[in-house]
């Protein structure tokens, strides 16, 4: 299942669009001298919109620990131009067909973007650096809209995945479908500084031993938990939902499966503090089958050939434009 959860995307998605062209928009100030990088059917790249765009994706690639080096920077370089001269060309033929996206669309996206951001001041503040202003920033999420508008119509619409195809895909990828075993836990959480002298640890494992002995003594562990547990959970009664192996801290981990169903565990020291751990229930590792998939499969196999096909519907439109460079970069 790992596998479907990272699907690709179109190459030109929002989401892609977003971070690759995040800055295309005409400056609205004019400049004295415009360099051009490239004149596509007659509209200008300019190096002012490739630097902004180089700057955006230096940034997302240094942010997730990616080094940049002089090589990789001058195919990247290269990448970004082709990739503005074929974003070019899909938002002309666009024009060309009228598509056209809704005020409301846009004002949405834009919504969504601010919120990712803890005010106002913070998403300027970003913008600003990047070079943007926000009324560039609508303007091309109006491109991604019409370009994606423009895909879908032209080419997702017609790909049809044959369920044929799809069950050959399920059959030859058993890894990509297998669910490791799960857990399903609650627990009662008296937090602790893993810093904190013994008398503080004491103290706090005492007061975990008292609602231990409630729990004995036939107590609901679900209404302890609401009235003691010092974790977010307390509202749920303790339930952290189904885990496997690898999402919880290792003592947790190690305690929550070796118990049986119904099972708690006695005190687990934790770097949190020390916990009381209940199995509600336990899931052992299967293979999710085909019927559960069968539409997962199907989008990731349709984005796919979209995506091929795209690339052969570029090189249509490049074939009848009027491509200039000026630059090797």
């Amino acid at each position: 299942m790992r596998r479907l959860n990272k699907m690709p995307v179109l190459f030109f998605g929002a989401t892609l669009l977003l971070m690759l062209s995040v800055v295309t928009a005409f400056s609205e100030e004019k400049e004295p001298i415009v360099d051009k990088l490239a004149v596509v059917n007659g509209v200008v790249i300019t190096k002012v919109d490739f630097d902004r765009k180089l700057h955006q994706v230096k940034q997302h690639m240094l942010r997730r620990g990616q080094q940049i080096s002089d090589d990789r920077l001058a195919k990247m370089k290269t990448d970004i131009l082709e990739t503005m001269i074929n974003e070019e060309l899909l938002f002309q033929e666009s024009r060309n067909k009228g598509i056209t996206v809704e005020p409301e669309a846009v004002a949405t996206d834009l919504k969504r973007i601010k919120k990712g951001f803890p005010n106002d001041a913070d998403f300027k503040k970003l913008i600003a650096e990047s070079g943007l202003t926000e009324a560039q920033l609508q303007s091309d999420i109006e491109r991604g809209h019409v370009i994606n508008k423009l895909i879908d119509k032209q080419i997702a619409a017609l790909v049809v995945i044959p369920d044929q195809e799809i069950r050959t895909f399920y059959d030859t990828h058993p890894n990509s479908f297998k669910k490791s075993e799960q857990v399903r836990a609650s627990h009662i959480l008296i937090k602790v500084d893993s810093k904190a002298g013994s008398s503080v640890k004491d103290e706090k494992k005492a007061k975990l031993q008292k609602i231990q002995k409630r729990l004995k003594g036939g107590e609901d562990f679900a209404e302890l938990a609401k009235e003691f547990s010092e974790c977010p959970s307390n509202t749920k009664g303790g339930d952290l939902g189904y885990f496997g192996r690898g999402k919880m801290v290792k003592p947790f981990e190690d305690a929550a499966f070796k118990l049986k169903k119904g099972e708690v565990s006695d005190i687990v020291e934790t770097q949190f503090g020390y916990h009381l751990i209940k199995v509600v229930d336990k899931k052992p590792a299967s293979v999710v089958s085909y019927e559960e998939v069968k539409d997962n499969i199907g989008q990731y196999l349709k984005q796919e050939e979209t995506g091929k096909q795209l690339k052969g519907y570029i090189e249509e439109l490049r074939k009848k434009a009027v491509i200039e460079k000026f630059t090797s970069l």
